[in-house]
């Protein structure tokens, strides 16, 4: 059979890879819990008060990797993987490249000079493929926890400005958010109101909106203020629970399928 009747035709349906960040203690892990089934390959120690499975605190990134063969060679009847955190799973990596050139520190390794940092993208591709092979093999769908971090982006088009981004080196955070169908920022929603500091001042200040400091909210469309995507066709912001996320999802698989069937028939 040639290449022309090998094409495939319409879209492909495949479980999601999600990429959910944001700041300690917003409810990310608590997120991921509520996914369907789902077993935690956790690389930082968070998870004790969280109702959850969970594999042993995994120390190395061979730990990691084990998990994952072991997701893919035994029977189970998960249906969600989720790394937990990304940037704990880098410290791993880094200490395995460190190990790799008897250095003790990812600057010094192969020379300095940045290598170290190209030579862990090799520990990262390890980890994407073994996910990636759940997501084929096992129908797995994958979500990948980090915390967030406030970084120095130089716009061309416009004066530099800071923005949220995963707490990640950034050639793993281009590698895996690419990856991803979906990064997803975690926050609380504020409005800001200005107040009169009299002597004919002002100043603007950030108020939350709802309780408990702050409505929850994910935020799934990148902006100035921070890095996020999605390939679904969701909203700007949801509700930050799985509920919310999962009725969005299914909402656009629906419309997707709807006209399709529109042009099936047309």
């Amino acid at each position: 059979m040639g290449l022309m009747q090998a094409i495939q035709r319409g879209k492909t349906p495949m479980p999601p890879r999600l990429l959910v960040y944001g700041t300690e203690g917003i409810g990310k892990s608590t997120l991921a819990a509520g996914a369907p089934k789902p077993v935690f390959i956790q690389t930082e120690d968070g998870l004790n008060e969280i109702g959850c499975e969970k594999f042993p605190l995994a120390t190395t990134v061979d730990d990691v990797l084990a998990a994952l063969a072991e997701l893919a060679t035994e029977q189970h009847d998960y249906q969600t993987v989720v790394l937990d955190s990304l940037d704990w799973t880098e410290r791993l990596i880094f200490d395995a490249v460190c190990r790799e050139f008897r250095v003790t520190s990812i600057e010094k390794a192969d020379g300095g000079y940045q290598r170290g940092y190209v030579h862990a993208l090799t520990h990262w591709r390890k980890v994407v493929d073994a996910l990636n092979a759940l997501r084929v093999s096992k129908g797995l769908a994958v979500i990948l926890i980090a915390h967030a971090k406030v970084e120095k982006f130089e716009d061309p088009e416009a004066t530099t400005y800071d923005r949220y981004s995963p707490r990640l080196h950034k050639h793993a955070c281009a590698l895996l958010t690419e990856w991803c169908d979906a990064v997803l920022f975690a926050t609380r929603k504020y409005r800001t109101e200005t107040e009169d500091t009299g002597f004919g001042r002002t100043r603007t200040i950030a108020v939350s909106v709802g309780a408990e400091g702050g409505e929850r909210i994910l935020r799934c469309v990148g902006s100035p203020a921070c890095v996020a995507k999605n390939r679904f066709g969701l909203p700007a912001e949801l509700p930050l629970s799985w509920p919310a996320v999962m009725s969005a999802l299914t909402q656009e698989t629906q419309q997707s399928q709807e006209q399709e069937g529109e042009l099936a028939h047309g």
